[in-house]
Formats: C-alpha cells, structure tokens, sequence
C-alpha cells in the first residue's frame, strides 16, 4: 500500500535542524557529500533515521528521498527503527567467536529477552551482533555506543547490560565516558563534545594494538632476531652473525619467506597448457 508523506518535524526542531544543517554544509565544497554528518544529525533527533528525518535530508541537499534511503540502508550504524539508549554491539567475527563471542551474544539474548536488533521493553538497550569492532587483540569485545569493552565474558557482558538498564554509571576501557546513542550520533555529525574532559579521555589504541608498531620500530625487544627463509641459509645481505635455525611452530613464517613450488615450476605437478572449453 502506498505511504502517506512523512510528518514534518515540529517548527521548533525544524529550525534546530536548519542551523545545525547550515552549519554541517559549510564544510563541504559539495553538498551532497554532507549526507553522512546529515543522516547522523536526524539520528541523533530521534534516535534512528525516520522517513521524516530522510525528507528533511532529501530536501536539505536536494536529492531524492530513494537516494537518501539507499545511503542510509547500505551503512549499518544508521538505525531504520527506534533504538535503545545503549546500543550494545557484540563482535561475532571470526577471532571474537572463537574467543567467546558467540557465548557473549547467546547469553545476552536471553538474559534480555530479545534478538538480534531488538530492544528491550524499557527502551534501554537495543543488542546487535558485529561483524568486527576492529579491536581483536582485545577479542571478545563488545561496544556500547561505539565505546570499546574489551575482553569480555558472557558473565562480565550480563553485569554490563544490568547496569546500563539500573542506570548505573559504566566505564568503557578505553575511550571516552559513556553517553547516549543519540548523543553519540550527534557526535559522529561532526558536532563536539562538550562534557568536561571528554575529549581528553578519548586517548589512543590500546597496548596491545601497538606492540606491532614497537616492532616494526625496534622498540619492543633488545636485539632483533633474523629469521632464515625455509631453506635455512641466510639470504643475501642477512647479517653473517644472525641466528640461523628452524623457525618454531609459534613463528609462522609467510609464504613469502622463501620460493616455493607451484605448478609451473614443480616437473612432479605440470599444470600444462590452459585449454579452450570443449578441447
């Protein structure tokens, strides 16, 4: 059945709207790369992206209300229903499952009594599975309005979810305090956040996000260790002193380390000529 046209913001948050709109298109030399900041804007109105908050998008960068929705629908941290305060995201990639992830989400589901994408009857949280929070040297994670909670158990993510329904305060690992989805939305507008010392708790990656940069810089360990290729020679160039031995199972040479047969080279395995279909 055919929709009736979406409900008009009322005038006093059509004109909130309208400056903080003017304000997000100044920083673009085209306007219609403003779509994103201005899908997070509506967002952070009414906590997802309604059919009211796509008109007023459509309108403001004079696109169609069909392109609007179709940015919206391609990039999952816009919410097409209405949300929870908390938005709580559990990785269930590949490393954060095997580590528990999928234990932590399970868990989860039934200790709040709704599935994935759902919210809670109080309208506290809404519980979504991830796929990558982009933190798995802290596998399993979960992420509250986009704040990290590293190394989880599904008994620490229950008492995480008590707290955020009591109205407890909560403290991420890293990363800023916790505020709420709509008011994180608005910070992805591009919109400062103007909590006291919010900013300057925001730091950095973790330690162990950094251990490969130490590295790579020399920093981590004394003295470097060089690593023959599977020969067990050292290549040319390598220093004469370097340790030369059998790399242990833990040290996963690449398969770049050293050339390695393939069908072209190895006369036991000819891949012979590419042949035609039907010769």
């Amino acid at each position: 059945m055919p929709q009736l046209p979406a409900t008009p913001y009322p005038a006093e948050v059509r004109a909130r709207l309208d400056a903080d709109a003017e304000e997000v298109l100044a920083r673009y030399p085209g306007s219609r790369s403003a779509l994103l900041p201005l899908l997070h804007l509506v967002q952070s109105e009414e906590g997802y992206v309604s059919r009211t908050g796509i008109a007023f998008c459509a309108e403001t960068l004079d696109l169609t209300t069909a392109e609007v929705t179709a940015v919206s629908t391609f990039y999952s941290m816009y919410r097409r229903r209405p949300s929870g305060d908390y938005q709580v995201g559990v990785c269930t990639n590949t490393l954060c499952a095997v580590m528990g992830g999928d234990a932590i989400f399970d868990t989860l589901k039934e200790h709040l009594g709704v599935g994935n994408n759902e919210t809670t009857e109080d309208g506290k949280v809404t519980l979504e599975h991830i796929e990558c929070n982009a933190a798995c040297d802290f596998a399993p994670v979960v992420m509250v309005n986009w704040e990290f909670f590293d190394n989880q158990t599904p008994e620490s993510a229950t008492q995480l979810v008590d707290d955020l329904i009591a109205g407890r305060t909560v403290e991420p690992t890293r990363g800023a305090p916790l505020c709420s989805y709509k008011d994180t939305a608005r910070i992805l507008a591009g919109f400062p956040d103007e909590r006291p010392g919010a900013v300057e708790a925001t730091g950095g990656a973790g330690p162990a996000s950094l251990i490969g940069l130490k590295l790579a810089k020399g920093e981590a360990l004394p003295k470097a260790r060089v690593v023959s290729p599977r020969a067990g020679q050292p290549q040319d160039g390598q220093a004469h002193d370097a340790q030369v031995h059998d790399p242990s199972p833990t040290e996963r040479l690449s398969s770049h380390d050293a050339p390695q047969q393939t069908s072209a080279s190895d006369p036991e395995h000819p891949a012979g000529p590419a042949a035609e279909e039907g010769e």
